[in-house]
């Protein structure tokens, strides 16, 4: 962008200032990213004329976060990687936590004496919900590297600035760990040094993952040293290393505390001990794998139960448990799409479904094809038996009423209507006064005709189920 360019753009900017605080409409404003920002920052409270960030971190709890956190021994990187590009432009580098505090500056000495009168200095905070859009809050927020010019600043005494930052991430845990920024005075600081400072805060993302593999090699050798190979290996963070080729843990594990127990996708249970730097996964083989319970019938919510746990159950997610109750064999995500969805569905819908239920009920459902790997009960499975066991008392008293009336799924229909005609027909056939009251107090059993016609005819005119089911049968 030329220097016309630019003083045309920050016209604009000018214009766009005075009717953002008012939430007016305008034509023409600030490019996407940074009109988002200005709306999450106004949203946050910041105001644009505000004169200084806040300080974040007094003297003593700035020494204790500069000591513990994890780019500090990358700092000697950053600054000699920058040097040149700070020193010869007038600029300074700035390193911040994941929550945009600043931890280290360093550059130009009066640049640094002009950053001071803004809060632009060791301890400050620069979260877009402290001081709005800017380099540094809206890289984290975004978490991309971010050129924020002049009066794209939501605060106007941060027009006399423009700032180039990105977030560095730690590829052990995934997590944000801070934020890599230069910042100088808006004429001197070329949007092209994005470019630049991303590319070191890649530079020391490979730095940590290289200091990642070394830490992984020495915890493989000593677990190999081991005679025997007690458990699965975990790193400190809970990423998978060695000792599961069958992938029961996953590729990472959320850590409990230590000694804590948790479910492999096999059904056992393992537990948690230190090892080394990390820790290894124990599993104990004489522990039955938690039983899955599953209440689908009625007109209440589904339920779902392991072991003892009772789990939050939406209906796409009871749909998906029911049909792999109904298939033991498996069912693969095309096959899942078309019973719950029909010709219009989409098995990239239900993978993503499917990886959801997984991390909710880990180690008790399988893969290729999708399974059910623990035991089950259902309320469901049940009533199919008592059918075949033609047992018309319990099965009455089985069949609280249908399948997932609220689903649509045309295989749950299927099943769902199947079973209503074979318990109706059942307890008709076969069934007491009694079987066939119980039937009566289910949705659809409530105004069947000839269920109400039989009890009436059947039960002595004194009984009161006898008048329930004439005052029915008059009502109707």
């Amino acid at each position: 962008m030329s220097y016309a360019d630019l003083a045309a753009y920050s016209r604009l900017l000018r214009g766009a200032h005075e009717t953002a605080t008012t939430g007016e409409a305008r034509p023409e404003g600030p490019r996407r990213l940074i009109s988002a920002s200005w709306r999450r920052s106004l949203d946050a409270g910041i105001d644009p004329a505000v004169r200084a960030a806040p300080l974040a971190y007094g003297a003593a709890g700035l020494a204790d976060a500069r000591d513990s956190h994890a780019l500090r021994p990358l700092l000697p990187l950053l600054t000699q990687t920058l040097s040149r590009t700070v020193d010869e432009a007038e600029h300074i580098m700035v390193v911040t936590d994941r929550e945009g505090r600043v931890l280290w500056r360093e550059g130009d000495r009066g640049v640094m004496r002009r950053a001071d009168r803004v809060g632009l200095a060791d301890g400050h905070a620069w979260g877009e919900d402290r001081m709005g859009t800017n380099g540094i809050g809206t890289a984290l927020a975004m978490l991309r590297p971010v050129h924020v010019y002049s009066e794209e600043h939501l605060v106007h005494v941060l027009h006399v600035w423009s700032c180039s930052a990105a977030p560095i991430v730690d590829p052990d845990s995934g997590e944000v760990l801070g934020c890599l920024d230069v910042s100088g005075t808006a004429p001197t600081l070329h949007p092209a040094t994005v470019a630049l400072v991303g590319a070191t805060a890649r530079l020391a993302e490979t730095q940590l993952a290289l200091r990642m593999y070394e830490r992984d090699d020495r915890l493989r050798r000593r677990y190999e040293s081991l005679r025997t190979r007690p458990g699965i290996l975990l790193s400190a963070t809970g990423r998978v290393l060695a000792g599961d080729p069958g992938g029961l843990a996953g590729d990472r594990v959320p850590l409990p505390v230590s000694g804590g127990r948790m479910l492999l996708r096999d059904g056992r249970v393992a537990v948690l001990e230190p090892f080394a730097d990390g820790y290894l996964l124990r599993s104990t083989p004489s522990a039955a794998p938690a039983t899955l319970r599953l209440a689908l019938l009625g007109e209440g919510p589904p339920r779902a139960f392991l072991g003892e746990r009772r789990l939050p159950l939406s209906l796409r997610h009871a749909e998906i448990l029911a049909l792999l109750a109904l298939h033991p064999r498996g069912l693969s995500a095309e096959q899942l799409s078309v019973h719950l969805y029909g010709d219009d569905g989409n098995p990239v819908t239900i993978r993503a479904e499917i990886h959801r239920l997984r991390t909710q009920l880990r180690g008790t459902i399988g893969a290729k094809p999708y399974r059910l790997t623990s035991p089950v009960e259902a309320d469901f499975l049940q009533v199919r038996r008592l059918l075949t066991a033609g047992d018309p008392a319990a099965l009455a008293h089985a069949y609280p009423g249908p399948l997932l009336p609220r689903s649509e799924s045309p295989e749950i229909r299927r099943e769902r209507d199947e079973l209503e005609v074979q318990v109706r027909t059942c307890l008709l056939l076969r069934g007491s006064p009694d079987d066939l009251w119980t039937y009566a107090q289910t949705s659809n059993g409530r105004a069947d005709f000839q269920v109400l016609e039989r009890i009436a005819a059947s039960l002595p005119s004194t009984d009161h189920r006898a008048a329930a089911a004439q005052a029915r049968l008059f009502a109707d």
